[in-house]
């Protein structure tokens, strides 16, 4: 059984529980192992399973939601079109960076079971990898990827591998891109919760913007956009 997380690993505030893999991205050894396993399998398939995106720490993940907080940084509605952000109510503005991007300290990404996924073989030449809806809608893109992927877990064939976001839960839009890795994930979901974050964010470099909108819903955050994505034999 691998070793639990510290809390510092937990929130992304500590690396020391990761190994590279061959394209520079990171995962828990045990996670790294299993996604091997998958990007063989999907290479006989004819696929080329790459990564987009695997450990995100702390640090990266405030900028991302300072950004967005603060409207230098996009924030999107569910068709892709942005949105005013300035004009929302403090509570509509959080409801809209939770729908595309995780608080710091919560994302799954911080775990080192997590990542997005592409195939490089059906990426065009001199083409902008977006981890978009429109890429893997039926049609898309990397939509063959996906179905051979939806076959491959819902056969119980994918390594350890599903989908949290395979589903829209009125929480996080779907990400048929995000794969996690459940034997290590169920664990982590186990370990968080509020006071691990209100820590997490004193720690934390610059401050988090909206914090004080985010700590007067923060049960209810966490069960609609954290704790819903669950994983398989919960």
């Amino acid at each position: 059984m691998a070793q639990a997380l510290s809390t510092a690993q937990l929130v992304g505030q500590d690396d020391a529980h990761l190994v590279a893999l061959p394209c520079g991205n990171r995962l828990q050894r045990e996670v790294a192992e299993a996604f091997s396993a998958l990007q063989a399998d999907a290479r006989k398939a004819g696929f080329e399973l790459a990564v987009a995106s695997s450990f995100r720490d702390y640090e990266r993940q405030l900028a991302i939601w300072n950004g967005k907080a603060s409207g230098t940084r996009a924030v999107h509605d569910d068709s892709g079109e942005p949105l005013d952000v300035a004009a929302l109510a403090p509570a509509d503005k959080v409801r809209a960076i939770l729908r595309f991007s995780a608080l710091p300290g919560a994302s799954r990404h911080h775990w080192g079971t997590d990542l997005d996924v592409f195939d490089a073989v059906a990426l065009p030449a001199g083409y902008r990898l977006q981890l978009s809806p429109q890429e893997v809608v039926p049609g898309g893109m990397f939509d063959p990827l996906h179905r051979w992927l939806d076959e491959r877990i819902s056969r119980d064939e994918a390594h350890g591998f599903y989908r949290p976001y395979g589903e829209d839960r009125s929480g996080v839009a779907p990400e048929r891109w995000h794969l996690s890795y459940a034997p290590l994930a169920r664990d982590c979901i186990g370990l968080l919760d509020a006071p691990t974050l209100q820590k997490a964010w004193d720690k934390g470099g610059d401050s988090l913007l909206l914090r004080d909108e985010v700590e007067a819903r923060l049960g209810d955050i966490l069960e609609r956009y954290v704790f819903c994505a669950g994983v398989p034999g919960q």
